[in-house]
């Protein structure tokens, strides 16, 4: 059994999310799960889409990412690094984006406007206490 991401610690998140594949895998089953629907036509009937883990409406052709309408919509950093500051932001609320741009040798810029968009989500949501941690799975498909 997989441990919830409020329990692991930063060494057992990254095992678990080594490659853009596992990333995007986790997406596609917190966002479809086992149902489907097409954001254009309604459909429920798919295919696999262009792209890993992207779905493909069998009636209009709409080709859906397993990335639109999550926080990593949009993303042009690596997916497995915007996973690791969602994780480390949900888990250190007061961590700097200059020590997340050093640890992932990311522009410091793109740290904080990534970290930026990951509390404005955390503070649109009321139920969410931000003093705790906070469960990356309750966050990831708010955009």
């Amino acid at each position: 059994m997989e441990l919830p991401f409020i329990h692991m610690s930063p060494e057992e998140f990254r095992e678990r999310f080594v490659s853009e594949e596992q990333c995007l895998q986790f997406l596609a089953e917190k966002k479809w799960g086992d149902t489907y629907v097409c954001k254009k036509c309604g459909n429920t009937n798919y295919c696999k889409g262009k792209h890993p883990y992207s779905r493909r409406c069998t009636r209009c052709k709409h080709d859906e990412s397993a990335k639109v309408g999550t926080l990593f919509e949009g993303c042009r950093f690596p997916l497995e690094k915007a996973f690791y500051i969602a994780f480390l932001v949900c888990n250190a609320h007061q961590i700097s984006s200059y020590e997340i741009s050093r640890e992932l040798q990311l522009r410091q810029m793109t740290c904080w406007s990534f970290k930026k968009k990951l509390q404005e989500c955390i503070l649109a949501h009321p139920h969410i206490h931000t003093k705790r941690k906070i469960d990356l799975e309750k966050i990831v498909l708010q955009s």
